[in-house]
């Protein structure tokens, strides 16, 4: 098959004939259609997140057909469409896997990183840990919704019942986000790179109340701020703009450092937390409240010989919205 792999570290990816992924137990063998990039592809090819496995085909939002399944696969049938996301299995035994926090187990594998992934003509899932994709979502636009989707679903649960969110940095999660926020009847504020004209009308026009750039003041008190850029000088600029009581979640994988800042800041009961990864039950609950909003996600395609090109657009914020790979078989 034909698949964009990683050699080394802070390397381009290069397009290689491989050999097939062979089936284990439990797993699914699937065709893939569609692959988003996220940050955090950036994130292991630069060496931001430790001992990735190499040479190692990234990508962990995959929307693809079931075409084999191994020994006990329960559910999903030939023909069947399924998603794959960044979680791609747990041990199932640690007391967080007990407790039903299967995205903090010490023992997780995931998609593109410790598993090859979908920047390929095919990869392998692990049956329990895939999704069926709603019929209502093509291929390309079902593949956001299987990270910055999921992820972004799980920091806007970590606000409980906060009426105002300003969102930091508005790339993929952000744009998802901010839809299904307006759905639940919460108001959004944008804050995007500074001079960002284009990024804070393009949150405009998905329902924002207000969108400016992100070293201005916010123009009222809010409940909660999420954090999807990985700059960590975005910490104290939400601390100034959530009133007492609120929270503020960091929802990336890697954040450069946070900077110092007086407690006072922090002071009222003020809760700085972040998210990790997800769980079955998140992708269950939001890919149940997609289709619902209905989410619409805005994405730029690119083939997947310009796996290359996505990631290096995605870096320098160059799309609006999601950078999607579609994989053309046989291509």
């Amino acid at each position: 098959m034909r698949a964009m792999v990683l050699d080394g570290l802070r390397q381009p990816l290069k397009l290689r004939e491989v050999p097939k992924p062979i089936l284990g137990k439990g797993q699914l063998l699937i065709e893939v259609h569609a692959c988003g990039v996220c940050r955090t592809d950036l994130h292991i090819i630069d060496g931001d997140l430790p001992n990735p496995k190499l040479p190692l085909i990234p990508g962990h939002q995959v929307v693809g057909t079931v075409i084999e399944v191994g020994d006990d696969v329960t559910s999903a049938k030939v023909g069947e469409r399924r998603g794959i996301p960044w979680l791609w299995s747990c041990c199932g035994q640690c007391h967080y896997c007990l407790a039903g926090r299967e995205n903090l187990c010490d023992h997780a594998l995931y998609t593109g990183y410790h598993i090859d992934g979908g920047f390929a003509e095919y990869c392998v899932a692990a049956e329990r840990f895939s999704f069926p994709i709603p019929e209502a979502y093509p291929d390309e636009q079902a593949a956001p919704l299987l990270c910055a989707g999921l992820i972004g679903y799980r920091a806007l649960k970590m606000v409980g019942d906060a009426k105002s969110i300003g969102f930091y940095g508005f790339g993929a999660a952000a744009h998802i986000l901010t839809q299904v926020a307006c759905y639940q009847g919460i108001e959004v504020y944008a804050f995007t790179k500074p001079g960002d004209s284009a990024g804070q009308n393009f949150a405009k026009t998905l329902g924002a109340v207000w969108a400016g750039d992100s070293d201005k003041p916010s123009p009222k008190p809010l409940d909660a701020a999420i954090i999807f850029a990985p700059v960590g000088e975005l910490v104290p600029s939400a601390l100034t703009a959530v009133d007492k009581g609120g929270t503020i979640v960091c929802a990336g994988i890697h954040m450069s450092d946070i900077p110092s800042f007086p407690y006072k800041m922090l002071w009222n009961e003020r809760v700085l937390r972040s998210v990790a990864n997800l769980t079955r039950d998140d992708g269950k609950e939001f890919l149940a409240l997609a289709p619902k909003v209905p989410v619409k996600t805005a994405v730029t395609l690119y083939p997947l010989e310009k796996t290359n090109q996505a990631l290096s657009d995605l870096r320098h914020g160059l799309f609006s919205g999601a950078g999607v790979v579609v994989v053309n078989h046989g291509g």
